[in-house]
């Protein structure tokens, strides 16, 4: 058999070839992304795994993959909204994604920025950068005294909740799904409403579905106090990015770090020397009070190895038994 990598980092490279040698697979890889540019790179293949934030493409490319007798795509990462699953299933190809690489990589970005955002260290440095070694306006308060409010309780969002309590943090949580498992850490909400009202930092961990696309958005963050933070390890497409600078310039939140995006063409470019093509992204930048990462909460080398090993081992179960216990569930035909 052989396999194709998408979008393979030079991190990757090592864990690829351990992966290969000890499966006696050959692997082919790209640094490119999987669109109707680069999908003819397959042809030939067996396998094929992913890794990226935009979207795969139309049709033509399912189809493309089809016609070179590839029967899965494999994401080696949590999210598979890159992946339309409905083209997907039209054109036979079976859907796998890796749910827990590594939730403490993700949670402990999510903590981090918390704790940046409400010991102020944004402003602090850009006072620092300007020799401005006042105090002054700047005072901070402690994340035991605060309550942390939890939007999905998967696996990141459990280990989330868990490191904010260990920080001494009142947590409080929303999920459509509530894990009684958390009983000892957390307090659910009845409604995601509530834990806005009622949070000084609220952390954001579900998956981008239609229902919670632009769930963050002009009505819900007027829910929020005017001292809170928001945080967005997951998805950019959970923010609505124009209503959420709004609040931050009116001073209607006290501030946000995100490390997702909803346009993420401009993620692990260095653009040092160019002209960004992207107001949401320039005025976020220039927001003293935001903290902005290039969705690198995964990037530890633990959740790297496992991502790896993860997704190939998708790509093995399927093509050698057809199922595997990270397969998602195509959408209802009915639909």
């Amino acid at each position: 058999m052989k396999f194709f990598m998408f979008h393979v980092i030079k991190e990757e490279e090592e864990a690829v070839k351990r992966w290969s040698d000890r499966h006696h697979i050959d692997i082919g890889i790209s640094r490119d992304v999987l669109s109707i540019r680069t999908v003819n790179q397959v042809k030939g293949c067996d396998g094929l795994c992913i890794q990226q934030t935009v979207p795969v493409g139309g049709p033509a490319v399912y189809q493309k993959l089809k016609q070179y007798g590839i029967r899965q795509i494999a994401t080696r990462s949590a999210g598979y909204d890159m992946i339309d699953l409905r083209e997907a299933d039209r054109n036979g190809l079976t859907v796998t994604n890796v749910p827990a690489y590594s939730p403490y990589a993700v949670a402990e970005l999510a903590v981090t920025q918390a704790l940046s955002l409400v010991r102020r260290i944004p402003q602090f440095d850009e006072r620092i950068a300007r020799h401005d070694f006042r105090w002054n306006g700047l005072i901070s308060r402690e994340i035991r005294s605060m309550t942390v409010g939890i939007i999905g309780t998967g696996h990141i969002g459990a280990i989330a909740a868990r490191l904010f309590k260990g920080l001494g943090a009142h947590v409080i949580a929303f999920d459509q799904y509530p894990n009684e498992k958390l009983a000892d850490i957390l307090d659910y909400r009845s409604s995601m409403e509530d834990v806005l009202r009622e949070s000084d930092i609220v952390s954001l961990h579900t998956p981008l579905f239609d229902s919670t696309t632009h769930m963050i958005n002009k009505n819900t963050l007027k829910l929020m106090k005017s001292s809170a933070f928001l945080i967005n390890m997951a998805r950019g497409g959970l923010v609505n990015t124009d209503d959420l600078i709004e609040a931050l310039e009116n001073r209607e939140i006290a501030g946000a770090a995100l490390d997702t995006f909803e346009d993420e063409r401009f993620i692990n470019q260095d653009l040092s020397h160019e002209t960004i093509d992207n107001p949401q992204l320039l005025k976020l930048i220039h927001l003293d009070q935001v903290i902005l990462t290039p969705h690198v909460g995964f990037f530890t080398t633990t959740a790297v190895q496992n991502m790896v090993e993860g997704g190939l081992n998708s790509v093995l179960d399927i093509l050698t038994t057809g199922t595997s216990k990270n397969q998602v569930q195509p959408p209802s035909k009915e639909k």
